[in-house]
């Protein structure tokens, strides 16, 4: 599964910030933390949407912002067969300075969602070059299993590409806690990594258990990689 969420083009689906504006009327806008003014709605940007066939990411910094988010989503595409993954960090990670949304509040509410929504469960997460930066340790991964065990949707962990190195081994027991579980690999806009590095996940795993979400340039340069290993 390849899956560029950014543009449109040769990708499977398009990604949106969602958060609530700031001032009156109260209403889910596209804007990133910290703005919070946007001159696009999300009734706006679904109105787009449905012009084409492409899935739908909508990514979640702000609780306020959910509820009324997924009231639209529902009424407007309503259309069980078009990809749709609603996506949150819920739990601290490595180097994580933002505060994750709370966990527990913001599974009651998505997992009323169609059972074919696709739950992108993540954590915070930093880097910074120059320095042994941390990955995924063996507690994160346990206390999302906790969190994940008992749910009824597919959920596919977001994790960040330059971490998975000093990760494998509690990524990959994550995966196996489930047949609903897999990863999707993604990158900070500074992040420095070797693709050398994905090869091992590559390998590994299922193609079916991993999604990319990178720029199109290292996609492909990793799925040459891959071709030439094997």
């Amino acid at each position: 599964n390849w899956v560029v969420i950014v543009s449109l083009g040769p990708c499977h689906m398009i990604e949106a910030d969602v958060t609530i504006r700031g001032h009156d009327p109260k209403e889910p806008i596209m804007a990133h933390p910290p703005h919070t003014d946007s001159d696009i709605t999300l009734k706006e940007w679904l109105e787009e949407v449905t012009t084409n066939n492409k899935g739908i990411k909508l990514d979640f910094k702000r609780l306020e912002a959910v509820s009324p988010s997924l009231a639209l989503l529902e009424h407007m595409l309503p259309e069980p067969n078009r990809p749709v993954w609603i996506n949150a960090d819920i739990l601290s990670g490595p180097g994580g300075q933002v505060r994750p949304v709370d966990s527990e509040v913001f599974l009651s509410v998505v997992t009323a969602l169609h059972p074919q929504t696709m739950l992108s469960l993540g954590w915070t997460t930093g880097w910074s070059a120059g320095t042994n930066n941390p990955g995924y340790s063996w507690d994160m991964v346990h206390v999302m299993e906790d969190k994940c065990g008992k749910l009824k949707h597919h959920v596919t962990f977001p994790v960040r590409a330059a971490l998975l190195p000093q990760s494998f081994s509690q990524l990959s027991w994550l995966l196996q806690q489930s047949d609903r579980y897999t990863l999707t690999v993604w990158t900070g806009q500074h992040d420095e990594f070797a693709l050398q590095d994905l090869l091992l996940y590559r390998r590994e795993f299922d193609v079916s258990r991993i999604y990319y979400d990178l720029p199109y340039s290292l996609k492909s340069e990793l799925l040459m990689m891959s071709l030439e290993s094997d």
